[in-house]
């Protein structure tokens, strides 16, 4: 909405804009991978961070299976959605038991919740 006031906990309408191109992100790992030579060095011809560059490598190697220690990008966008269901599956456990409570006082007003 033009003119409304964000405030705290509220997001802004678009996404962070990203500092490098997917373009340029591709073409910094393939390099990487192709002429093997240090990230850093690679990083400084391309005029990139060399951390956001070792990042971007080790992310493509998780992606092709080579790096344990990272999840793959679908390993990632799973994790996240069953995070979101775990969410939603305790609301709806918490609502299960509120009204079960609810209805057991109604069924016997007499005994003590």
């Amino acid at each position: 909405m033009p003119g409304s006031v964000l405030v705290e906990g509220d997001a802004p309408a678009m996404g962070r804009q990203r500092k490098y191109s997917d373009e340029l992100r591709e073409r910094a790992v393939r390099h990487v991978f192709e002429t093997k030579r240090p990230i850093a060095h690679v990083a400084a011809d391309l005029g990139i961070h060399k951390e956001a560059l070792r990042l971007w490598v080790r992310q493509a190697e998780a992606d092709a299976g080579k790096g344990e220690e990272l999840l793959s990008a679908d390993e990632r966008a799973e994790l996240k959605r069953l995070r979101q269901e775990n969410v939603e599956l305790k609301r709806a456990n918490a609502i299960l038991k509120d009204a079960s409570v609810f209805f057991a006082k109604e069924l016997d007003p007499t005994r003590r919740w």
